[in-house]
């Protein structure tokens, strides 16, 4: 790593500091063999490694060989252009957000949560919403002041919304693990539609999408008010719907009032 004017610059590391070494995996569509070997370096050379040596190939059934190249590449990184979600809210304990949400909501604070479209998988919202939850936290069902309903898998947009008023949910999670053909992308998109369609802007829930492909940065152009990504603790979730149902959305409307 070396400091400039420009930023932080930093270059791969791999045997010794800065020699820019990386190892690559990825699977191609043919049988195992030295022309497919030839092909993975071929590849490798082409996405900028050189010399890129494969170190790793394994059929993967009669049609596909998975391979693992390690190379060296010229590219460098400026940390200083790097752009990422901070997390902008202090993190609670359980004994805080109950605390929060009775003192600030005087009421339970309602969340309605599933996977929507095609998606069956309820491992992501899983962890969240259930009481066994993830990493050691527990699930939002472990907060005495959160009502939780865990809809499960392959909720349509429709059902999700009707819930939600049926419920009056403050905040909507929704977790999104397909991905062939960006259909996370498109299946968050319907949702947000559906919700501004059907709600006033000042009574619409918070939307919260979650999943291991989505872009952190991307809540604008999806039409929710947050992304969380792979790692996120039930913890985190908790706080930051305390911080934005019970801090900052009643501060905004006692401005907008006066």
């Amino acid at each position: 790593m070396s400091t400039t004017n420009e930023g932080t610059i930093l270059r791969p590391y791999g045997d010794t500091t800065g020699d820019g070494m990386v190892q690559l995996s990825f699977t191609l569509p043919m049988p195992h063999s030295k022309v497919a070997e030839g092909a993975a370096a071929q590849l490798a050379n082409k996405m900028g490694m050189d010399p890129a040596m494969v170190v790793h190939a394994k059929p993967m059934g009669p049609d596909f060989t998975f391979f693992v190249v390690y190379g060296r590449v010229n590219h460098l990184v400026d940390v200083s252009k790097v752009q990422v979600v901070e997390r902008d809210y202090p993190l609670l304990s359980p004994k805080e957000v109950n605390l929060a949400i009775r003192k600030g909501l005087r009421r339970r604070l309602v969340v309605v949560g599933g996977c929507i479209g095609t998606d069956a998988h309820t491992v992501g919202i899983d962890a969240i919403l259930n009481i066994k939850g993830f990493a050691g936290e527990k699930g939002l069902e472990y907060y005495r002041e959160i009502k939780v309903v865990n809809l499960g898998a392959q909720v349509s947009v429709p059902q999700l919304v009707a819930r939600a008023r049926e419920e009056k949910a403050d905040a909507i999670l929704v977790s999104q693990v397909v991905t062939q053909r960006d259909a996370h992308i498109l299946n968050t998109k319907e949702m947000s539609a559906a919700f501004r369609e059907s709600y006033p802007a000042e009574r619409r829930p918070l939307m919260i999408v979650g999943g291991p492909r989505f872009d952190e940065t991307m809540s604008a152009e999806l039409g929710v008010d947050r992304v969380f990504v792979r790692g996120t603790t039930p913890g985190e979730v908790a706080s930051y719907l305390v911080e934005e149902l019970v801090n900052r959305r009643p501060q905004k409307a006692k401005a907008k009032a006066s």
